[in-house]
């Protein structure tokens, strides 16, 4: 009987142990630099936002990245009129963009509207017993904190992370929508709004396509075209076009 207590007593400590490790991995500034690309990326975005002057910022991990891609025709159209600016990675987990915040990402400038949605590379590069969906949230939570002491004026549409897996009941997307759920109540309406456009990507039996995502988890451009449509309004209303 002590044995089994024991055992049971070190599991949960094991436990405990993994979700403290994984919160603060997920909310502690970490770079990339040591990759050679991301490096280069990261400089040349910063002498971007030298420039100054940005007023709508979309900011994320490859998804956000793609819009320089998959997306490049659909970014034009919608928001070629305005000054915008791509500050999407791939694969960014949130500690990278709080360490890109810390480092001169929102500096010098003050938006008046930006673009979040980050957390799938932490639910997709981590296992659950290293960081649950509590872990990921908070991460997600330090961002939208570090971007309201740094442009306090700024807001931020807080976006639903895309759904992942082929089928409703995937580990990724269950993980995901866990996160979803709990990130909706970071939203106040004024300075941060949330926005959940995952249906509009998936089939009526909660089914998500290749035509939508090859690789179910980066959109084709018809993908960026829903994101448009969607996050176009909320655009329009912040900058006054």
């Amino acid at each position: 009987m002590r044995n089994l207590k024991t055992g049971i007593l070190l599991g949960a400590l094991a436990l405990a142990a993994g979700s403290v490790l994984a919160q603060s991995l997920s909310t502690t500034p970490t770079h990339r630099m040591e990759q050679e690309w991301w490096k280069k990326r990261f400089e040349a975005k910063l002498e971007l936002v030298k420039q100054g002057g940005w007023e709508l910022v979309f900011m994320g991990d490859s998804i956000t990245h793609g819009w320089e891609g998959s997306g490049k025709a659909v970014w034009a159209e919608n928001f070629g009129a305005y000054k915008a600016l791509n500050l999407g990675y791939g694969g960014d987990r949130t500690e990278h963009v709080l360490w890109r915040l810390d480092n001169g990402e929102l500096d010098g400038y003050q938006p008046r509207l930006l673009v979040l949605m980050i957390g799938t590379n932490n639910t997709g590069h981590r296992p659950l017993e290293q960081e649950s969906p509590e872990d990921t949230a908070a991460g997600i939570k330090a961002i939208l904190e570090k971007i309201g002491q740094k442009s306090p004026s700024t807001k931020v549409l807080l976006l639903a992370i895309f759904p992942r897996d082929e089928k409703p009941d995937g580990e990724k997307r269950v993980r995901n929508e866990k996160v979803n759920a709990m990130i909706k109540g970071f939203a106040d309406g004024k300075r941060v709004i949330f926005m959940d456009i995952n249906k509009e990507m998936l089939e009526a039996d909660g089914t998500l396509t290749k035509e939508m995502m090859p690789d179910f988890l980066h959109p084709k451009e018809k993908g960026y075209g829903i994101w448009a449509k969607a996050v176009l309004p909320v655009v329009k209303e912040a900058l006054g076009k």
